[in-house]
């Protein structure tokens, strides 16, 4: 199944995909199952010459079980789902490792712009580095980012990183990633931001450490 998936380019993309796999295989079986019966259920009560229908009110014991036994084992699923997928939330979403770099990242109709510190090391001054539509990072640095909006609800997804966090105007988001493949990939909107939505589109470049440097000595420059 990870062969369905884009490249997992991140330190916790891997935990992502155990988790939608894990989901995956418990929906598909639940599907098989409920399938099998309605075919079987429309075969064996299909309408027959001098057979009348019946009105069952599902107040007996026998009857009840056809709902109560399927809700508690996907209650049960549902538990198991929650057991998995808690401690990659925590690692993705709660607990932000020491980061190497930072970033600003601005969502607006209809582009991403990347805000990085200058030689002050603080992000929001005259001596930022900006870029439009490129996110440069160096390969295995744990990046820490905040997210805004200027304008609309956008939301960043970058789908090699299994990264996706909606921009709210006036909220700011914290988070964090570590890319560990060189290589450029797509950054997206996935939220509905108006008449241009589909043109909003970004790449992330993920460099060698001298790569990222000479770059990052190139944008200072220019």
């Amino acid at each position: 199944m990870l062969k369905w998936l884009p490249v997992a380019a991140s330190s916790y993309a891997r935990d992502v995909d155990g988790i939608m796999i894990l989901i995956s295989v418990i929906v598909g079986i639940w599907l098989v199952i409920a399938e099998a019966c309605l075919i079987y259920f429309a075969f064996r009560f299909r309408r027959r010459a001098g057979e009348r229908a019946a009105y069952l009110p599902g107040n007996t014991g026998r009857t009840m079980a056809w709902v109560l036994v399927p809700v508690t084992l996907v209650l049960a699923c549902d538990f198991v789902i929650e057991g998995a997928s808690g401690p990659v939330w925590d690692k993705i979403k709660i607990h932000l490792p020491k980061s190497d770099s930072s970033v600003r990242i601005v969502g607006r109709q209809w582009a991403w712009e990347f805000d990085y510190p200058g030689p002050d090391g603080t992000i929001g001054t005259a001596d930022d580095v900006v870029s439009v539509n490129e996110l440069h990072v160096p390969a295995n640095a744990v990046i820490e980012f905040e997210l805004r909006s200027t304008d609309t609800l956008h939301s960043f997804w970058v789908p090699a990183l299994r990264l996706k966090q909606d921009a709210v105007p006036g909220r700011k988001f914290k988070g964090w990633f570590q890319a560990t493949r060189i290589g450029t990939y797509d950054i997206l909107c996935a939220q509905l931001c108006g008449v241009a939505h589909t043109t909003m589109k970004g790449t992330l470049h993920v460099d060698s450490p001298e790569e990222y440097q000479r770059w990052l000595r190139s944008a200072k420059q220019g």
